[in-house]
């Protein structure tokens, strides 16, 4: 019997409480005591520690892990193969050519990654191994943090964050509540309240709370951070009372106790199943567009040197058909290699042609590249312009793969609270019955000097309006939920005394109710405190007035307004009630609702937040009635929320209205202007938010994100209560693709030949959306048609995001048809799962702890840094590393297409066209440092124009400079050198005659003929015409430049002339003694490689010319303009380039002897002059 009643007494509280959404659960034995006798069975259940791990790698797998890693890349695994290759069997150069150079990079690269893994666990371990106090026989022990364990009491003291899920149990205040900030969770830095379980919360002693016999179930562990379902069973003398458990019970791991002495809170989640822990992202290995473009282009060279090696193969033995061809008299074979087969031979063979063409794909191109990005991310770090004073941070680079990524960037997500804005509200005014109130025209009541000219208080109203201006300033004074606290410390910081006494501060859920309560303070009227449920009130007579607190109607995002009703000292009952002016003015029949409704909007206009004021007196019957209501709302365990808001229905309604009220979220400095750079330049911005609709939607305004022209679309709960998700999103679609004629819009374009469309979405309505599969089967796909309606609107606000909804939007984008490039900016841990969903992370070193700034690939002191790194340092990479690539490609192709032509007059004997110093040499010390200082320095455009003309970075867009139409045209510029270098020094050769001691001498260019002398000239014509090329594209020369071009070519000179004339001892044969002294000897010899030169530039320079005069871009109209010693002037609009109105520039001469007269102590910083100040001399000529 008694397991019967066990069982229906479980099936009434189940009921009761209210599951009807129930999942899986687990039940926590609190302090873990077993249950009573007689009460469910005592089943242990298994969880994990509290243990966080960030980091990828152990000791164990590093080595095996790192090495898969790294051999996934095309290229590494190609080298590997070839080094092998190169072992087994005989080929005509040496392993070390290939294993040397592949080695440096493995080891390099699993040298940084290891570094940065290091970092992610010494991050880790300080985490885990902070001390938490925990409750043990009734006693308080400290323990490390990754030593807890669910069911365990922790005791929490103010300003401590808490180390994994909670539940609250109870708090050093008597009414059983804490204050909460989750600034590093949701963006939120505003107090929140939570509340203890109603049974556990006068138990306020270790040992008191060591007695609490109690269990809780509740769900399984789930990311959704403003959801949860349980319930806890407190054994009052065997017989369990079962309370629900929600969201407000819960705290989470990395929020912040506040304004709160102490509570005592048992663990739920711990660890890896903490919600906060659960909306973090797997850090994968991010790849750029460039990667990417350079594995496509090695694939297709990886198909020529198989191409070449086939045909050379083929060839080798069709020739060899003739048996005098095949074992000429010098050349016999052994016994051995007559008797293989030939299909071994030919493979053999295969193998040989390959290595010997392997150069065309050099893996010096890879390491070249791991320099440039590692050597580049300085320029950023050292950038004094991204340095902030305020913070003394600067930009700080943790991943340096991805800084040409900067460059390509098309869709930016932006957190708002403390990344656009830096969440300091600020009362701005008030108005009262159409009459506008300046707080900062008035100190505590009194007109202040020179505010004579403004709207502000009559200091002599009539009877009516002096009553109610006060009445509108009372009711901002009491309906809050805005908390005093009276000491000299607030968030640990010392904010002062006042005249020997402590000062009082106001916290709240909500800053802009602390920022209204500050600024009726600053009006006269200031709140005191609530004391014994009265609410204290210091009028403009300094008399002090108390309220009766009767009840508290508390705010929510559908009602969007909150009410409260108090009872004079007089006997009057009042219902004060403010929210959204869309809320407000339907429940309004009485007031100067035109006057006011005026204001609003030009407030709102302005981007200010605006409330609201309303009020209603209620008679003794309405009051029991309004008692009633809300009590029987307020008791039932079924529906609760839905029975409370018809009771609100009916209670706000009838009311006067009194005014409004405007408050600013002050953005950071230069976020507006940052946001309107970005989208010049082609790029569209999203906010993704964890805040209110309203808030975000301010905030949207006053940064440029939505314009005034913006006729905004609402994809939100409100509106899909109305109408089905499947008719809103048809309808909004429709909508959109009517004005704009179903072309997708470039939101970009600001003309006001059509109308703006701004999107605002919220998480509710974008968990519908993104379901897999909808119930409706003629819905088609929600996802395609909400891309659809995103694509055509100029700005996109998402609010009540959770962290992993931010990462899933940016997935969808991230995934869409287009492949955009993507980037995320954020300053809190709820940021980081976006921040590591997309292709660039940023994360801003705010005041949310740095949890953000530790997963991003880039950190930045604040929100406008983000227009320089974009629209400078990512396009200068991203133009540096495009022409590194096909550099490479090119210069390799001039180097081994040679060596295929060669076999054709060598028998395809394998014979190496160039000596083996010079194969090993060409990409490690000729060639290498020109192209890697190009790529650390260039600057095709001076920063100052790209930072003034945003639309410079369209230019750059869709990975415009490495597309196929470029990849083929560098690579039939280095077959035409090729051939040209080839046949060239051939025809110099066609003629030849012996000496007197049996050597063969050209008739025409009186030079030694042989093998290695014709290597050497088509290698020197090499040498010199690929560094004329990155010369003729060099656009920024500094004298380093000039170093290191001419100072190459001098070392390939004197490195020949050494190599070829020296004996060294070293060597068992010097193939090449005296070869170069030999050819630098013949007058006609230095003259073919002048001819050969100029021939192999020549097409490249006429391109240019004719291209720059026919189809200019916009780039190549400023370095015309610039050559012509033209700078802009003013660069607002690059439209005055294209038409040439030279009257808006300035000579640079003139400008030159301007800034002379000028007292600048030093010119502007350049991206090179980041790094060394005084060390280059720029030469504009």
């Amino acid at each position: 019997m008694g397991m019967d009643v066990s069982t229906l007494r479980t099936l009434i509280s189940r009921y009761c409480v209210g599951e009807e959404n129930w999942v899986d659960s687990r039940t926590i034995y609190i302090g873990h005591k077993e249950p009573p006798p007689g009460a469910e069975a005592f089943i242990q259940q298994r969880f994990p520690d509290n243990r966080i791990v960030s980091s990828k790698y152990t000791f164990w797998n590093f080595i095996p892990k790192n090495m898969f890693e790294q051999f996934r890349r095309v290229a590494n695994f190609y080298f590997l193969i070839i080094f092998l290759v190169q072992l087994i069997i005989d080929t005509p150069t040496s392993p070390v050519t290939s294993g040397l150079p592949l080695f440096f990079v493995i080891t390099v690269t699993a040298i940084k990654q290891g570094y940065e893994d290091w970092l992610r666990h010494k991050a880790d371990n300080a985490v885990n191994k902070c001390a938490v106090h925990v409750v043990q026989h009734g006693k308080v022990i400290r323990k490390q943090s990754r030593k807890l364990r669910v069911g365990d009491v922790v005791f929490v003291k103010e300003n401590e964050s808490f180390p994994c899920d909670l539940v609250l149990l109870s708090t050093s205040r008597d009414d059983g509540t804490c204050y909460v900030t989750t600034a590093s969770l949701d963006g939120e830095s505003s107090h929140k309240t939570y509340y203890a379980v109603q049974d556990t919360k006068a138990y306020n002693t270790e040992k008191e709370v060591d007695l609490i016999h109690a269990t809780i179930e509740c769900e399984q562990p789930q990311p959704d951070l403003y959801k949860f379902v349980g319930r806890i069973n407190v054994y009052m003398d065997n017989d369990p009372v079962a309370r629900p458990l929600g969201s407000e019970n819960l705290l989470l791991r990395g929020a912040t106790l506040k304004n709160t002495q102490y509570i005592y809170a048992v663990a739920i989640y711990t660890g890896m199943e903490t919600k906060m822990a659960l909306n973090y992202q797997c850090k994968s290995q991010k790849r750029s567009a460039v990667e990417k473009s350079m594995n496509a282009y090695l694939v297709v060279y990886l198909c020529i040197l198989i191409s070449k090696a086939i045909v050379n193969t083929v060839l080798k033995y069709a020739w060899q058909a003739d048996p005098s061809r095949d074992e000429p008299w010098y050349n016999d074979r052994t016994e051995l290699e007559r008797q293989r087969h030939i299909v071994i031979r030919a493979f053999t063979d295969f193998l040989a042609f390959m290595v010997l063409f392997n150069y065309i794909i050099p893996v010096s191109m890879y390491v070249t590249v791991e320099m440039q990005k590692f050597l580049g991310s300085y320029f950023m770090m050292w950038d004094d312009e991204m340095f902030d004073e305020e913070l003394g941070e600067r930009t700080v680079v943790n991943t340096s793969d991805l800084n040409e990524e900067l460059g390509q960037v098309e869709y930016v997500f932006t957190d708002k609270t403390g990344t656009l804005t830096e969440n300091n509200m600020e009362f701005i005014e008030c108005c009262v019955d159409g009459h506008v109130y300046v707080a900062q025209a008035i100190c505590n009541g009194q007109v202040m000097p020179g505010s004579a000219s403004m709207d502000m208080i009559d200091t002599s109203p009539g009877p009516g309006a002096r009553e109610h201006e006060e009445l509108f300033f009372r009711a901002l004074c009491l309906c809050h939920t805005v908390q005093v606290k009276e000491e000299e410390t607030v968030d640990s910081i010392k904010l002062g005394i006042h005249q020997g006494k402590s000062t009082s501060f106001y916290i709240s859920s909500s800053p802009d109710e602390v920022a209204l309560v500050e600024g009726m303070k600053r009006l006269g009227f200031t709140y005191l405190r609530l004391k014994d449920s009265h609410m204290e009130i210091l009028n403009r007579e300094d008399e002090i007035e108390r309220f009766e607190l009767l009840q508290v109607l508390t705010f929510d995002s559908n009602r969007r307004r909150m009410s409260v009703i108090v009872r004079a000292s007089t006997g009057e009952v009042y219902l004060f009630c403010k929210g959204a002016d869309s809320s407000i003015f339907p429940r309004v029949i009485s007031g100067k609702v035109d006057q006011v409704r005026a204001r609003v909007e030009h407030n709102a206009v302005e981007g200010l937040r605006t409330l609201c004021v309303a009020y209603r007196p209620l008679s003794l019957v309405q009051y029991q009635e309004v008692c009633l209501l809300l009590n029987g709302a307020k008791l039932a365990l079924q529906d609760r929320d839905k029975r409370l808001a018809e009771a609100y229905d009916l209670i706000e309604k009838d009311l006067i209205l009194l005014g409004a009220t405007a408050v600013e979220d002050r953005l950071q400095e230069k976020a507006a202007d940052t946001i309107e750079s970005l989208h010049k330049a082609g790029m569209k911005v999203w906010v993704l938010t964890g805040d209110k609709m309203e808030t975000a939607a301010a905030t949207c305004y006053a940064s440029k994100l939505f314009h005034r022209n913006t006729q905004i679309l609402e994809l939100t709960t409100k509106r899909t209560e109305e109408q089905s998700l499947h008719d809103v999103l048809f309808d909004l679609r429709r909508t959109v693709l009517t004005h704009h004629g179903g072309w997708t819009r470039d939101i970009t374009g600001l003309s006001g030949d059509y109308t703006d469309y701004g999107l605002i979405i919220d998480g509710a309505t974008l968990s519908a959306v993104m379901k897999p599969g909808q119930e409706d089967s003629n819905s088609g796909n929600y996802k395609e048609i909400f891309l659809e309606i995103c694509r055509n609107c100029s700005a996109v606000l998402c609010c009540r995001m959770a962290p992993l909804q931010k990462a899933q939007i940016v997935k969808l984008i991230k995934t869409s048809k287009e492949h955009p490039i993507t980037l995320a900016v954020g300053d809190g841990a709820n940021d980081v799962s976006m921040i590591l969903e997309a292709h660039v992370g940023i994360g801003i070193m705010g005041k949310e702890g740095r949890q953000a700034v530790r997963n991003s690939d880039y950190a930045i002191p604040k929100f406008k840094h983000l227009k320089k790194m974009l629209l400078v340092h990512g396009h200068y990479y991203y133009i540096r590393i495009s022409e590194l690539v096909q550099y490479f490609f090119y210069k390799n192709v001039c180097f081994i297409f040679p060596q295929f032509l060669y076999q054709f007059f060598c028998g395809f004997s394998q014979q190496p066209l160039y000596d083996t110093a010079y194969l090993t040499l060409y990409n490690i010390s000729f060639t290498s440092l020109p192209i890697l200082l190009y790529s650390l320095v260039e600057q095709h455009i001076n920063m100052d124009i790209l930072k003034k003309d945003p639309a410079l970075y369209r230019d750059i867009a869709k990975n415009s400079l490495l597309r196929w139409q470029s990849f083929i045209y560098w690579t039939v510029l280095g077959v035409y050198d090729a051939i040209v270098m080839f046949f060239g020094a051939y025809f110099l050769f066609d003629n030849t005659t012996f000496t007197s001691n049996g050597q063969l001498m050209t008739t025409n260019t009186q030079m030694m003929f042989g093998n290695w002398t014709f290597g050497t000239l088509v290698f020197t014509v090499l040498v010199f015409t690929v560094t004329f090329k990155l010369a003729l594209d060099t656009h920024y020369w500094t004298w380093i430049n000039h170093f290191v071009i001419w100072g190459s070519l001098i070392f390939f000179v004197v490195f020949s002339l050494l190599w070829g004339g020296i004996i060294w001892p070293f060597l068992n044969y010097q193939r090449m003694y005296y070869v170069f002294m030999q050819m630098l000897s013949s007058g006609p010899a230095w003259l073919s490689i002048v001819l050969l030169i100029t021939a192999g530039l020549l097409p490249d320079v006429l391109k240019k010319v004719i291209w720059r005069a026919m189809w200019p871009t916009t780039t190549e109209r400023i370095q015309m303009f610039a050559g012509l010693g033209y700078v802009p002037a003013l660069l607002d609009n690059a439209d005055k380039l294209y038409k040439g109105q030279l009257s808006e520039f300035t000579p640079l001469d003139r400008r030159r002897s301007s800034s002379t007269n000028r007292s600048r102590p030093n010119p502007p910083r350049t991206n090179w002059s980041c790094l060394r100040a005084n060390t280059l001399s720029r030469n504009t000529s």
